[in-house]
């Protein structure tokens, strides 16, 4: 009786284990099919989005390739025109303004020279106005004693000593700028150079060998030496004699020797 319950009890628990075995290996086997069963349907579904996706994208291209064309081929001939019209207005612009660049180029290469011309421009070269030696010198930046003023002046041009009637002559070529009787130094001619400068002469008895106004030589006579200069009227005869450049007196010594 022991054996057989013993017996019993091993192939009841055999069989649970054969049924257990079973169910899981039918578990398994279900879980393999529903898996292979999914996936082969999310393969499906990805291919049709990827289709559906690709139509779409081909039909935007071809529509906006045709739109493009459409567009291009769709100009009239009306529209070319005003395309070509403004086209030849902007060619028309470029050549004006380049006219205009050439004509500004022209002007400056011109102002340019004269402007050379003028600087290349020499000094006059000076002549002694009349024979005699200086007895007074000229004093800009320091003083002289005057014997008509009884004081210490300035002094912007040299006295040349000469008598009285003596022939004063132009100490360089020139124009006749001003005739005049100034009331300090009497009868005077002012004579205009080239580069700015310009010749005084005063204190003369005579002005008519000249007029203003006239083109003068150099040693070419224009006056006569008087006693007209009020404020040297003390001093001994002579010729009151001074160069200007750009109406700065400047020492005649400089230019002429004496």
């Amino acid at each position: 009786m022991r054996r057989e319950n013993r017996n019993q009890k091993k192939s009841g628990s055999n069989m649970s284990i054969y049924i257990t075995g079973g169910i899981l290996l039918i578990a398994i086997a279900a879980f393999v099919i529903t898996f292979i069963v999914y996936s082969n349907q999310l393969d499906d579904d990805l291919y049709t989005l990827d289709s559906e996706y690709l139509s779409k994208y081909n039909n935007t291209v071809e529509q906006e390739n045709t739109t493009s064309a459409s567009s291009s081929i769709g100009k009239t001939v009306e529209e070319s025109k005003n395309t070509i019209s403004t086209d030849n207005k902007q060619e028309e612009n470029i050549k004006n303004e380049e006219n205009k660049t050439s004509n500004s180029n022209t002007e400056k290469n011109s102002q340019s020279k004269n402007t050379k011309t003028s600087k290349e421009e020499k000094d006059p070269t000076f002549k002694k106005p009349i024979d005699g030696e200086i007895s007074k010198e000229f004093a800009k930046d320091n003083l002289v004693y005057s014997e008509t003023l009884k004081e210490w002046v300035t002094h912007l041009g040299v006295d040349i000593k000469a008598e009285k009637a003596s022939v004063v002559k132009a100490a360089a070529d020139g124009t006749v700028k001003y005739i005049k009787n100034d009331p300090r130094f009497g009868l005077t001619i002012i004579i205009e150079h080239s580069n700015g400068f310009e010749s005084l002469y005063a204190n003369l008895l005579t002005t008519e060998f000249v007029s203003e106004g006239e083109e003068v030589k150099a040693g070419q006579t224009i006056g006569t030496v008087g006693d007209s200069a009020i404020y040297e009227i003390v001093d001994e005869s002579h010729l009151h004699f001074e160069i200007l450049k750009n109406n700065e007196n400047v020492n005649p010594s400089d230019y002429i020797k004496f």
